[in-house]
């Protein structure tokens, strides 16, 4: 440094990194090596041992209700918080972040799973029955139709309040949010993969009842159409066993009695509790909201139109062998 040597050129000389040559020179005195000696080289990454690692990969793989937490998914912050504990090693959220990145791990949203509220035995005979019924439905359509049925919606709603902007400026966002909201009932036939959806304002029995009325008609129209006639059609036409969740208003007693009166060639069976991955509709329901996700809409009417095209004309390509992302395992799509 005295010759007039530049920090860099005093680094490259001696092979080591400029930001010590930076601090010996600012810091260091000749005439005493240990100043020499970078006091950072005591930070907190000098904490870290090979049991708090273990320890930490360890928990990782652990949910944080098995230690006693109540909260379901681990920060890095709470990570650092409960190994300090464990540990008496005391590090930040950032630096725990940093040892998981070398571990190759990421943080990602996890899948939803059912299997702690389902019934395995009541899946596995629900499962059972309802393979015998799909199979009779290929074998013979014309006295038997399987359907799908089910409810969902779909909105315009802006769920965040992030928005982008200029660095370092910060929008305001208002407590008004964009509005809208298109729901739709409806069915999708196993055998030929037929679907009929309604949009609806709401789902109530009464709302349910009509549209199973139209599902009949539709049903019938086409029994008709093969030469039948509709004088037959209670008595001969097929049996369309419907299958749907456990909503309150598809058990109400009225509705149901009213279905068993009104619509005779209507069957309703239940799915197990928790189990939407032996619904086939919500394949449908998956694939058309991946669709709409990430395109404009000026309108509600404009979606539905949309909507429209892709349930009930069949402009909306499936693939029905994928499996649902957070709806349990795999669709009965076979």
């Amino acid at each position: 440094m005295d010759d007039g040597k530049t920090y860099q050129e005093i680094s490259d000389f001696l092979g080591c990194g400029y930001r010590t040559v930076a601090y010996w020179c600012v810091h260091g005195d000749p005439d005493n090596l240990e100043s020499l000696r970078d006091g950072r080289e005591k930070g907190n990454y000098q904490k870290v041992t090979e049991e708090y690692i273990d320890l930490l990969m360890e928990t990782i793989e652990k949910d944080p209700i098995e230690l006693g937490y109540e909260f379901g998914r681990w920060s890095t912050a709470r990570l650092a918080t409960y190994l300090t504990e464990m540990t008496g090693i005391e590090l930040s959220g950032e630096h725990v972040r940093r040892i998981l990145k070398k571990k190759k791990y990421v943080y990602l949203w996890a899948k939803y799973s059912l299997e702690d509220k389902q019934d395995s035995a009541k899946r596995e005979a629900f499962k059972e029955k309802l393979e015998g019924y799909l199979e009779a439905s290929k074998l013979e359509p014309n006295r038997l139709q399987v359907w799908f049925w089910d409810e969902t919606g779909f909105s315009l709603r802006v769920i965040r309040r992030k928005t982008w902007g200029k660095k370092g400026r910060r929008k305001k966002v208002t407590g008004q949010r964009s509005r809208g909201r298109v729901n739709v009932m409806g069915g999708i036939r196993y055998s030929d993969r037929k679907r009929i959806c309604y949009f609806i304002e709401k789902g109530t029995g009464d709302i349910f009842y009509e549209q199973l009325k139209q599902l009949n008609e539709f049903v019938k129209s086409e029994w008709i159409q093969q030469g039948n006639q509709e004088a037959d059609f209670q008595k001969l036409g097929p049996k369309v066993l419907i299958i749907l969740d456990n909503a309150s208003y598809h058990k109400k007693k009225d509705i149901v009695a009213k279905i068993e009166k009104n619509l005779p060639n209507i069957q309703l069976y239940f799915l197990p509790a928790y189990s939407p991955d032996y619904n086939l509709i919500e394949l449908v329901w998956h694939s058309t909201k991946e669709y709409v996700a990430h395109r404009l809409f000026q309108s509600v009417s404009e979606l539905q139109v949309l909507l429209d095209k892709l349930l009930n004309k069949g402009e909306l390509i499936i693939k029905w062998q994928r499996k649902i992302k957070n709806k349990g395992n795999a669709v009965i799509a076979s």
